[in-house]
């Protein structure tokens, strides 16, 4: 079997489930089976990727007829293979869920006609993202997502919803202008913008030259990953997108600008005098996310800030850029892709059984709903790094490459993750205590609440994802407000088995971690020395 066959599939696939789903808009069942059936061939895809690339190495095609290295490679290496089996699973389980919400929601129809082919447009660009082996496939993939981003984030066409769309779209534009120029000038210094080619051929530039352009890159990814100071336009986009599609955003698309980070950083500037530049971001990126999260009365606005926060988890071992940081951080990578998508799912459910994700109105969900109780406490256990759950692992293989470093920096980070880590479970258990065990609230009882705004449902053509869907703002004091009322709807079977899927997928990274482990690792060795990627794409020039 030749496993450079199969590089495509993952693009091409639901490029191909889009063309069709949008030739059968008026047959809401045909979609959803083309859809279902694309995305689960992508992940068997995947995980024989994983497989051919951990036991053969990395796995190279190139498309166009060009010769090489003029045509389009695609690469799969064990850390792309990694992402793009994490992803696929995700992406699998979040339309299960949006699916299960659009049958509840709208009797016999799914969700919007429109949903499904941008759905899958998304998941081309995020393949295509962790397969592309050159810098301008690389922008295509970006593109691919701003589009379907949009698109999604601005399903029912509410004012808060077309308002985030457009902070999004603005800021994404912004980054590709700047991604171009990066292209542009990285062309112009080298000739080439294959990232195997530019792995010989940046050594042999001018230093300052190269380091303007790892600079601009660093940037470019450093938006698209909500970096900080980068970082601000997050968490007032993805609370107002429906919550199968902030669930996905919020698991996927951010660690695609991490995972540029990492394929950049290490193949293009392994000598990089910006470590210490990475780890202060990194640091700034959790202590700023983590803040913000301990002041926000909203579960998703909550989980937004922390999704900023553990940003800089990753950004830390980048930044060390020891084989163990590395390895740790990608390790922390697939832990909060499964752990962030299940909590914005399950947020979702929260919703749909007290009425609210405003914890302020919410209050003895864990009598209403145990199973959503417990559902809720394993990933945010999780997230709060509790052992011995894989958030733990991640973290203690980050301060064990901090301290193993010894510089001021990299000890100052140790100290301001371990500060991150207890906000964070403060957050949560703040979260986890108003809205499980705590009585529920009184009508008229002071509140400081975040302004509602109702949407239509998700079911038919003209309605939008979501039966109700609580817009946060920024906490205004308001009082006496009224109660939240006690919707107590009962759980779809798909919308609760999604997501209790993905919350075991993340407890199998716990379960598994020491195997995970040994995967991360030789992922880092990999991609340090570099030596087996470049030979693999270019084996007439590679060292």
């Amino acid at each position: 079997m030749s496993y450079a066959n199969l590089l495509p599939l993952p693009v091409l696939l639901p490029l191909l489930g889009a063309a069709l789903t949008l030739v059968a808009r008026r047959q809401a069942r045909t979609q959803v089976a083309i859809s279902l059936a694309v995305l689960a061939a992508s992940l068997g895809v995947a995980i024989a990727l994983m497989w051919g690339t951990h036991f053969n190495g990395p796995i190279v095609l190139w498309l166009g007829g060009w010769s090489e290295p003029l045509g389009i490679a695609l690469v799969a290496d064990r850390l792309s293979a990694l992402m793009l089996l994490i992803s696929s699973f995700v992406i699998l389980s979040v339309l299960v869920f949006a699916i299960g919400q659009g049958v509840a929601d709208g009797d016999e129809d799914s969700p919007l006609s429109i949903y499904f082919p941008t759905y899958l447009v998304l998941s081309a660009g995020v393949s295509n993202a962790f397969l592309a082996g050159d810098l301008f496939n690389l922008f295509v993939s970006f593109e691919m997502l701003l589009f379907a981003s949009f698109v999604l984030l601005t399903l029912g066409g509410s004012g808060a919803r077309i308002r985030a769309g457009t902070t999004y779209v603005i800021v994404s534009m912004v980054s590709s202008f700047l991604f171009l120029v990066a292209i542009a000038v990285t062309y112009a210094a080298t000739g080439t913008a294959n990232l195997a080619q530019l792995s010989l051929r940046l050594p042999d530039i001018d230093p300052t030259v190269g380091l303007a352009l790892q600079l601009m890159l660093l940037t470019v990814f450093g938006i698209k990953a909500a970096v900080f100071p980068m970082s601000a336009w997050l968490p007032d986009s993805y609370p107002s997108a429906p919550v199968p599609v902030s669930a996905v955003f919020a698991g996927l698309l951010t660690k695609v600008g991490v995972y540029a980070i990492v394929r950049t950083q290490f193949l293009l500037f392994p000598d990089s005098p910006l470590h210490n530049l990475i780890m202060i971001a990194g640091l700034l990126t959790m202590l700023v996310g983590i803040l913000g999260a301990v002041a926000q009365p909203g579960i998703k606005r909550m989980l937004s800030f922390t999704l900023v926060s553990h940003i800089g988890y990753m950004l830390f071992g980048i930044g060390v850029a020891s084989e163990l940081g590395l390895s740790s951080a990608i390790f922390y990578i697939a832990h909060h892709i499964t752990v962030q998508t299940a909590l914005f799912l399950i947020s979702g459910l929260i919703e749909r059984v007290g009425g609210s994700t405003v914890i302020d109105r919410l209050g003895g969900l864990a009598a209403t709903s145990p199973v959503l109780a417990i559902l809720f406490f394993v990933p945010a256990m999780n997230l709060a790094g509790i052992p011995p759950f894989s958030g733990f692992v991640g973290k203690v293989g980050l301060l064990q490459a901090g301290a193993a470093d010894g510089g001021a920096v990299a000890w100052t980070l140790v100290v301001g993750s371990v500060v991150t880590s207890l906000l964070t479970l403060y957050a949560v258990a703040k979260t986890w205590s108003y809205a499980f065990w705590r009585p529920r609230a009184e009508e008229g009882a002071e509140h400081t609440l975040e302004m509602p705004m109702l949407t239509p449902s998700f079911g038919r053509l003209s309605d939008a994802i979501g039966a109700v869907v609580a817009h946060e703002r920024p906490a205004t004091p308001i009082a006496p407000p009224p109660a939240a009322p006690q919707v107590e709807r009962p759980m779809p079977p798909l919308m609760l088995g999604a997501a209790t899927a993905v919350v075991v997928f993340s407890l199998g990274l716990s379960l598994f971690a020491g195997p995970l482990i040994t995967y991360t690792d030789a992922a880092a060795r990999q991609m340090i020395t570099r030596d087996g990627y470049v030979k693999a794409v270019l084996p007439q020039e590679g060292p």
